[in-house]
This record gives C-alpha cells, structure tokens and sequence, in this order.
C-alpha cells in the first residue's frame, strides 16, 4: 500500500469515527427528548393530585406540548441554514432542559402547561435539526451506522419510559420524572459544544412566513385532531372540523410551496421515490403498526391478563431487548439483501409478530410470549432503521434541511395515527358488547387490524427497485467494481 492510500485510509476512518461521534451526541439529546415524552403519562394522578385538580385535568399538559412541538417543527429547517444546525441544535437542548427544570419546579397546572408548551418548543426543533447535523457529517456509506445510532432512542425510550416513570413515582416523586432531564440535557450540550462542527448554508434566503403559518396550522389541526380521537374527548364534531381543517390548510400550504420561488419546504424531496415511499406512503403505513404497538401492549397485560404494571414492564423489557440486540446485525443484513428485501420480509415479519401479540392470553406459556416479544423488538428495530435510513439514501445536500422537516412532521402524525387507530379498534370493539373497557378479545381484534396495516405496506415496499439505496447499504450486488 502506498503512502498516499494509506494517508487516504486514514482520512476515511477518521471521518468515519467522526459521524459516529457526531450521531452518538445527537441520540443522547434524542433520548432525552423522546423519554420525556412517555415518562410523564405515569405520573399524571401524582401529579393532579399535587396541583389538587382532576386526574383527567392533567391530559392539558401531554397536548400543549405536543400541539406547540407541531406548530414549530416546520420552522427548524429554515432555522438550522441561517442561523447554523449547531447553533440551533444547542438552543433546543437548552430551552427543552431549562423548561424540564420549571416543570419539575411548579405549583400549579397553569405553570405546569407554561412550561409544556416552551418544552415542547424546544422538542420541535431537535429533533430535525439533530437530524440535518448527522447527515451533514455521515457520507453515504456511513448512513446506515449514523442512522441507526439515533434511532435507538425512538426504539428504546417509549418501552423503558413507562416503567421507568412507574418506578420514580413510586420510590421518589412525580418532579424526578422532570428533574431527570437536567443532567442528560447538561451533558448533551457540554457533549455538542465539544464534538459538533458549526455548518451554515450560505444563502438560506427570507422566511417565508406565509408557508409557515399555513403548515404549522395545517399540522397543529391534524394532531389535535388525532389526539382527540384517541381521548374521544368532547365528542365527534370537534374531531371532524378539526380534522378537517388541518386538510384544508395543509394543502394550501402545499399549494403555497410549490406556487413560490423560495419555499419554507422545498417540496421536490418527494419526486424521490426512495423518499417519498419510506416517509409519506409506505413508510407512514409501516409506521402506524410499529408505533401503536408500544401503545397496545402495557394495555393488553394490565387490562387483557390483569397484571401489575411492574409485571406488565418485565414483559416489555423482553420487547426492549428485541430492539437492541438488532443493532449489531442491522449494517451486515442490509449490505447482504438491500433496503427492498429488509423492509418488505422484515416488514411481514413485524406485522405478523404483531398479529401474533392480539392471540396471547394468560394461558400462553411465559416462553412463548417473551419469544414473540423478542422476535417484535428484533424486526421493529430493523423496520426503523431502514425506513430512517432510505429516506435519505438519494437526498441531495440541497434538500437536506426540508427533507429532515418533512419527515418529522410525517412521522408525527403516523405516531399519533397509529395510537389513534389502535384506540378506536378498542373503543368499537367494547361498544359492540355495550362495555366501557376492553377486554381480551378487543385487544385481539387491535392487533389484527393494526397487523394487516403493516402487511399492506410491507408488500408496497417490495415496488422498490433491487438496488434501491445501494450506494447507501453497500448491497454487494450492485456494488460498482
């Protein structure tokens, strides 16, 4: 080998290490962001209970954050170009632990909500903006590692956080759950300060306020929407104009973006096929299954078999487990069978695993549920990862910050999607016994409905071409010689 190939060697293992550096301090923030998100739903009656208003009172504060998080996830992009992804990075982790701190601190559900919605703020920002910076300094080949570095936190969290925020009610207070925040959200920024490269587009160009406030109002009506249907709260009137009116302003805002020279969203990611699939069409079918399975499950063992949410957690650990022990496998499968394999195989394995889930009872022998629990952990790691990952396999650096937008603001509203669907199964299913709860065989039907989802989208996945993301994947078939 000569000097100059071994000097090049060196430059792309560096560069290597660097990215996964880089993408290491993203997903500490990340996991931050996303245990907060489920921590707190454990604690909601502690909580009334210390603000003396009612348990149902509380629900205010999961939806103002979540409603402002949609409200500034469209302006992360625009703000990551002009004032710098590091920049703005740093100013998300400090807005969304100093409001952590007052959450933790406050007396009252009006201070309570205050500090939710800046929280949420901060969220909206983050989670794009941490994206836009890992792409920035992964090349392709070191897509597949980055990626699924800061997925982990969007596998692990919303399956350890519950039983988490169980344990630090229990044994603590309800403020810990908020407090915890403080030391991760110190260490993210000492850890972004000290790893993290500034990178500033050049020429971002003038907000375009118009677009903002349209898709901003378009997603906020949306989720609201969605989040109601999952309450059912106040009826079916307030659900449908809602929903109806995030239709209406999220297609002028389409309009808008694609009528305009300088665009908040520049639309054209979507002519991509690998793209568009795996975040708007396909992809938002697969996420629904994936995301409302965290959802069913805790319900299925405390309502379906009766059990404490401590021995509900034991079998969600097993599910936890599934997820990560695919990391170390997820590189080496996807450079052996290519991204349209993994997800259409992969993708009927999870629904199936998740069909399985709707027939388990208490009578299924403890074995056999932690064996399916582990095979759903597996494939929905190796699910997110992929999908993640060829969304970006064929974006241009151009199209980098609204590509990173527009997929938060879909994944947002497959989440809630998801959870909203799995919620009405249940509540159609117990209306059809005139019961009030579900029950084992509700939850059966849940699965089943949410598992065909994922069937369907898991065969549009196999439209793919063979070599879809192969420059990405190093799928050895069409590797160049």
């Amino acid at each position: 080998m000569t000097t100059a190939e071994t000097s090049e060697n060196g430059h792309e293992a560096a560069g290597g290490r660097q990215a996964k550096i880089v993408a290491l301090v993203v997903a500490v923030s990340f996991f931050m962001q996303i245990l907060d998100g489920t921590i707190v739903t454990t604690s909601l009656p502690q909580m009334a209970a210390s603000f003396g208003v009612q348990p149902v009172s509380m629900s205010i504060g999961i939806t103002v954050y979540m409603l402002t998080m949609a409200a500034f996830i469209p302006l992360s992009g625009w703000l990551g170009d002009r004032f710098g992804a590091r920049r703005i990075f740093l100013m998300s982790i400090a807005v969304f632990t100093g409001a952590s701190l007052f959450c933790g601190l406050s007396g009252s559900l009006a201070e309570f909500v205050l500090w939710r919605a800046v929280q949420g703020a901060g969220s909206a920002l983050m989670t794009p903006v941490g994206r836009i910076i890992v792409l920035k300094n992964a090349r392709k080949s070191e897509l597949v590692q980055a990626i699924a570095l800061i997925t982990w936190p969007a596998l692990t969290a919303p399956v350890i956080g519950p039983v988490l925020g169980g344990f630090i009610t229990t044994y603590a207070s309800w403020h810990w759950n908020f407090l915890i925040n403080i030391p991760i959200g110190i260490l993210g920024i000492a850890l972004v300060l000290r790893f993290v490269p500034e990178q500033r587009e050049t020429n971002p160009g003038r907000l375009d306020l118009v677009g903002f406030v349209l898709s901003a109002a378009g997603l906020t009506f949306l989720l609201a929407a969605l989040e109601l249907s999952v309450k059912w709260d106040g009826g079916l009137l307030p659900i449908l104009s809602m929903l109806a009116a995030g239709i209406v302003l999220s297609v002028m805002a389409t309009r808008h973006f694609l009528a305009v020279d300088n665009p908040l969203l520049d639309l054209s990611a979507f002519r991509i096929q690998t793209f568009s699939m795996s975040t708007l069409s396909a992809g938002t079918a697969c996420r629904m299954a994936i995301n409302a399975t965290p959802f069913l499950l805790p319900l299925l063992f405390q309502l379906g078999f009766g059990l404490s949410s401590i021995a509900a957690g034991t079998y969600l650990l097993v599910y936890f487990l599934g997820n990560f022990s695919m990391k170390a496998v997820t590189t080496p499968l996807l450079r052996f069978f290519g991204f349209r394999t993994v997800l259409g195989v992969n993708g009927l394995i999870a629904a199936l695993s998740i069909v399985g889930c709707g027939f388990l009872s208490p009578e299924t022998p403890p074995f056999f549920i932690h064996a399916l629990l582990f095979l759903a952990g597996l494939s929905r790691s190796m699910e997110f990862t992929a999908l993640n990952t060829l969304a970006f396999a064929d974006i241009g650096p151009a199209q980098r910050s609204s590509a990173s937008t527009l997929s938060s603001m879909l994944q947002q509203v497959s989440m809630l999607l998801g959870v909203a669907v799995a919620a009405a199964v249940l509540n159609i299913a117990s209306a059809f016994r005139g019961a009030d709860n579900p029950v084992l065989g509700d939850f059966r039907w849940a699965f089943i409905v949410i598992g065909v989802i994922g069937v369907v989208s898991s065969l549009r996945f196999l439209q793919l071409p063979a070599g879809a993301g192969a420059e990405v994947s190093g799928h050895r078939k069409f590797q160049k010689n």
